[in-house]
């Protein structure tokens, strides 16, 4: 399966992955950043449930 036929999040993932590497962050920031938005994203998923 080629990335254009992936699901949208996987889709994004790769996105996001390679936006991380890009700009070198290091692994242990990016863990943060990404609980930080995972909760965000979840709290938003609630609030329209």
């Amino acid at each position: 399966m080629s990335l254009e036929e992936a699901p949208a999040h996987v889709q994004l993932a790769v996105d996001l992955i390679e936006l991380l590497e890009a700009n070198e962050i290091e692994t242990h920031i990016a863990i943060e950043a990404l609980k930080i938005v995972l909760s965000d994203f979840e709290g938003k998923l609630n609030d329209i449930k």
